[in-house]
């Protein structure tokens, strides 16, 4: 995104008597050019305190020469005078390509720094560069036109020094500081927004990027007109930069520390924003911080890596915002507080706008794991983690919106494998002893079954490639207890759906168990009267779920041994059911009936076994026994169930 710049006005130069040297009083920059030894008449000649080095001391020539700075300062200062004296005749063509020059110079020390941060001399060179930029720039004498035109590039230049060294990062805030100060607001919005969108071609983004925050919340306190505008313009830019260079942390201490130290000072800068504002334009600028902050909440979540205590710190800092932004723990979980602030600001926007808060929904979840996480981070968002989880165990509708949100946590690829974890945790707190209700399953379907569905798929995943075996257990438990929270006859329906658009035969046959688990706890259920099989699992669906492993949809058997987990979890709850049925004298699922039992009889099992048969004959014969003996150590137990189902249809095909 490229901002355009505002050009500034430059006020014309008025030239007073005590410009114009005399004969014996040259000005030392004079020295670095002996053709000029006297300035000419069409010229306008500097101010002596402003050419003079910082560190010169006396006027004398033999004195000056033996304090000739080292040829690194000599040539930035003979650029600052070029610059200086362009820009006082009105040669503004002249002034930028010199400027354009300071900047390459800058640009090749800061490489050179930055590629060796052990290089003793290319830090020194750094520092000596930016004290004499420094002391430039801090002379009272120095006329505001100059601070202006350097203002449009030196600060992209200054900021690539930020990650060399401490000292140097602290000299680099103050210049930038120097720039945010005496330049036109709206013109530093510009700069520093066009100097952060190029973030990508820095060596040291997060350093870089840093600096820049820093200038630009200062910035944004002395805006005076158009407050919400130009903030809601320089959001997406600071975000996209914090975001990539959170990407980019080569050290997970100094580097994040003062990526989201500068993330923060936006923050608060924006409230010191919001204070000088009333009515509506306070609202959005309220609404904008609420997004803001949430959006960070997620990168410093993903950014935090397996130590959940290195971003606490940055998490409490956050959470202190909620109050201010009027934004709750309850609101957040369920799904009800990001939407608001959206509507309030986002409401007219394009896509490509909203494109820079798409991480706000993960941080409003993320930030009530955070409080679950730690009580510190609660007690600085104003919030009660307990009362919240009781509330959630005494309303189902809130649950399941809580549920919902919580794919948030389980899709997002970046976010640490500690934190799905902790997500893990809460779901299984906020389930634990919770109250059922009667709910309108019309409602249930068209709000919470969608988002439902797409948690446990992203629970799922977890389950199939968390590397801690732990965090596997914890999503697994989870996972059965949210669908326990689930009327019976929705519960089979999500669980079709899981299965239907599982592509891991690992996972489809633990689907197919649990669903073979709750056949077994509703068949008691059946024996009262007022119970119907509707409400239960026992019903003709089950079968439809066989079929769609034993005869996948594509047509033809299963592709085997990849699809061997399934295909043996499918026969085994065939078997459960066509055994369960004939013993109770039942017919709940339809499996008894004889059409029923030619179908699996002719169209599942004897296709199924003579696949098994022909693999396993084709194996016998492989050269690889080692592979060949792994392949048949899967199909043994395949074939030998499809032989006792077999045996189980022909005998009751032969009793119907």
């Amino acid at each position: 995104m490229r901002v355009k710049l505002h050009p500034i006005r430059i006020r014309p130069i008025v030239i007073r008597p005590s410009l114009v040297p005399s004969r014996d009083n040259l000005p030392a920059s004079s020295l670095f050019n002996p053709s000029n030894s006297r300035p000419s008449s069409n010229k306008i000649a500097l101010k002596p305190s402003i050419l003079e080095p910082p560190f010169h001391t006396t006027s004398t020539m033999s004195e000056t020469v033996e304090q000739t700075p080292e040829p690194l300062i000599l040539r930035l200062q003979q650029s600052l005078v070029s610059c200086s004296k362009a820009v006082e005749a009105g040669d503004f063509r002249q002034s930028e390509e010199v400027i354009s020059g300071i900047v390459e110079f800058l640009s090749s020390i800061s490489d050179a720094a930055v590629s060796d941060l052990d290089d003793e001399e290319t830090q020194n060179n750094s520092i000596a560069v930016l004290s004499h930029i420094h002391s430039f720039l801090s002379n009272p004498s120095l006329d505001q036109a100059i601070v202006d035109a350097l203002s449009f590039e030196l600060p992209k230049a200054i900021a690539k020094f930020a990650g060399v060294s401490e000292r140097c990062r602290g000299i680099v805030e103050s210049i930038i500081d120097h720039f945010s100060t005496k330049c036109s607001p709206r013109d530093m919005i510009s700069v520093f927004s066009e100097a952060l969108d190029s973030y990508g071609k820095t060596t040291d983004a997060p350093g870089y990027v840093s600096a820049l925050l820093h200038g630009v919340s200062k910035v944004f306190l002395s805006i005076q007109r158009r407050q919400v505008e130009q903030i809601k313009v320089a959001l997406p830019i600071i975000l996209n930069a914090v975001k990539a260079a959170s990407f980019d942390l080569d050290d997970r201490v100094t580097s994040f520390k003062y990526l989201f130290e500068g993330a923060i000072s936006i923050a608060n800068s924006i409230i010191g924003t919001c204070k000088k504002l009333e009515g509506a334009a306070e609202g959005q600028i309220r609404g904008l911080l609420g997004l803001y902050v949430l959006q960070v909440m997620t990168i410093v979540s993903f950014s935090s890596g397996d130590e959940v205590s290195s971003c606490l710190y940055f998490v409490q800092l956050l959470s202190s915002f909620f109050p201010y932004c009027g934004l709750s723990y309850a609101d957040l979980v369920t799904g009800q507080g990001v939407d608001p602030l959206t509507n309030l600001i986002c409401g007219d926007e394009t896509d490509e706008y909203m494109d820079c808060f798409c991480y706000v929904k993960h941080g409003a979840v993320l930030s009530v794991i955070w409080g679950h996480i730690s009580d510190e981070v609660a007690e600085a968002a104003g919030q009660d983690v307990s009362v919240l989880k009781r509330e959630l165990r005494t309303s189902q509708s809130r649950r399941w919106s809580a549920v919902g949100m919580m794919k948030y946590i389980f899709s997002l690829g970046e976010l640490p494998w500690v934190l799905k974890k902790h997500a893990s945790d809460f779901l299984l707190v906020i389930t634990e002893n919770s109250d059922q209700q009667d709910m309108n399953e019309d409602m249930i379907c068209s709000f919470l079954t969608p988002s439902l569905i797409t948690t446990m798929q992203a629970i799922l995943s977890v389950i199939m490639y968390a590397p801690d075996a732990e965090l596997r257990k914890t999503a697994f438990v989870a996972l059965k207890r949210v669908l326990a929270d689930i009327p019976a006859s929705l519960r089979l329906d999500i669980m079709q759906v899981l299965v239907k658009s599982s592509t891991s035969s690992s996972m489809v046959a633990i689907l197919l168990d649990c669903i073979r688990e709750n056949l077994r706890i509703d068949y008691p259920k059946l024996q009262d009267e007022e119970v119907s099989s509707s409400c239960t699992f026992w019903n003709a669906c089950i079968l439809d779920l066989v079929e769609f492993v034993l005869r996948p949809p594509n047509g033809g058997p299963p592709s085997l041994p990849e699809q061997s987990d399934a295909v043996l979890s499918a026969l085994n709850l065939y078997r459960y059911v066509l055994i369960a049925e004939k013993t109770g004298k039942t017919n709940y699922t339809g499996v008894l009936s004889r059409n029923k039992l030619e179908k699996v009889y002719n169209e599942w099992l004897l296709p199924l076994r003579t696949l098994v048969m022909s693999i396993s004959a084709a194996e016998n014969k492989n050269d690889n026994e080692q592979l060949a003996m792994d392949i048949m150590c899967g199909l043994n137990p395949l074939l030998f169930v499809t032989h006792r189902c077999i045996e189980l249809v022909e005998e009751n095909i032969k009793q119907s």
